[in-house]
């Protein structure tokens, strides 16, 4: 066990000032108090008291060829030193920044949520106040590692031709669309690309009349700037993608086989949806609530690309701009 620390006393102060003026070195004196060198160098350091000044805020100039005698000597004083000790230890300390409870108990709700430290912090910067860590990386399998499936998809247009717009982030409307499998039921998810905003709706299976069916009663509720365009993955789920072009004017990409980094946004939203509902388990038509809660917990959490501002008020900010 570790030496307790304690503060130099008035007399190891009073043994430190007839030392150095017995031209003792600091290690000695340290020996001499079994005090480490540091703290006496450290203490001198600390007090050292000019005659040039009795306030010891003070140090006139003078060339270097005057820098000699009284004027310029320095000294260190038992009594000053002890009294700038007490004074500093009467002064309040910064207090620790989790010692209020209500700090402490948000920060705490926060990690049980899954938040990471620096998504806590950033949003204590951005609320000015306190409001665990990330989902778990499996591994990754290596790119192009699969082959490809034959089914062909009618008129499907390859990511590649996406406008730049799109692939930057810069423009609000462009989504990115998948399937949540389950056992008895699927999750439909569509994930807006500049401001990361979830959507989800059960459908009965994959089929791709119940995808699209899903896709046209989400984007038939928003503004048609809000729903520019939407890239799938390469499932038979989404081969009938043309309705959302003849119905609702949306442009529809298919990003490459097996490249799921083309559709990072959508592939990380369900796997945060993967937290609540794990693979095999049961999805039911009747578990509408339930994922409602589960995309609102999602939406509602801060992310550091959008400057600790949630997708859900990223979201309205951009629908609010649409009708500015």
């Amino acid at each position: 066990m570790g030496a307790v620390y304690s503060h130099l006393s008035e007399e190891e102060r009073q043994v430190i000032q007839i030392e150095i003026g017995n031209g003792t070195g600091i290690r000695e004196i340290a020996t001499m108090l079994g005090r480490s060198a540091s703290t006496i160098s450290r203490e001198i350091k600390r007090n050292t008291w000019f005659p040039s000044n009795e306030g010891e805020s003070y140090r006139p100039y003078r060339p270097t060829r005057l820098k000699t005698g009284p004027w310029t000597g320095r000294y260190y004083m038992a009594g000053p030193a002890q009294r700038k000790a007490d004074r500093r230890r009467m002064k309040p300390r910064k207090p620790y920044r989790l010692s209020h409870g209500r700090l402490w108990a948000q920060v705490a709700a926060w990690l049980g949520c899954g938040w990471s430290p620096l998504l806590i912090s950033g949003r204590q910067r951005r609320e000015r106040w306190a409001r665990c860590l990330p989902r778990g990386h499996r591994r990754r399998r290596t790119r192009m590692g699969r082959k490809v499936s034959r089914f062909p998809i009618p008129a499907r247009v390859s990511i590649h031709e996406r406008p730049q717009e799109a692939d930057d982030r810069g423009v609000f409307g462009h989504w990115e669309a998948d399937s949540v499998i389950g056992t008895g039921a699927n999750l439909h998810t569509e994930v807006e690309r500049k401001t990361r905003f979830l959507m989800a709706r059960i459908v009965p299976d994959k089929s791709a009349d119940a995808s699209v069916g899903a896709q046209l009663a989400m984007f038939r509720a928003l503004p048609a700037a809000a729903r520019v365009s939407v890239t799938h993955d390469n499932g038979t789920e989404f081969a009938r993608h043309a309705r959302l072009r003849d119905e609702l004017g949306m442009a529809t990409y298919f990003a490459d086989p097996y490249s799921s980094w083309q559709r990072a946004s959508n592939e990380n939203r369900n796997g945060m949806i993967r937290r609540y509902l794990p693979k095999r388990c049961t999805i039911a038509m009747d578990m509408a609530r339930e994922v409602q809660e589960i995309v609102d917990e999602i939406n509602n959490r801060p992310m550091r690309v959008l400057g600790y501002r949630t997708p859900a008020e990223a979201f309205v900010d951009e629908l609010l701009n649409l009708q500015a």
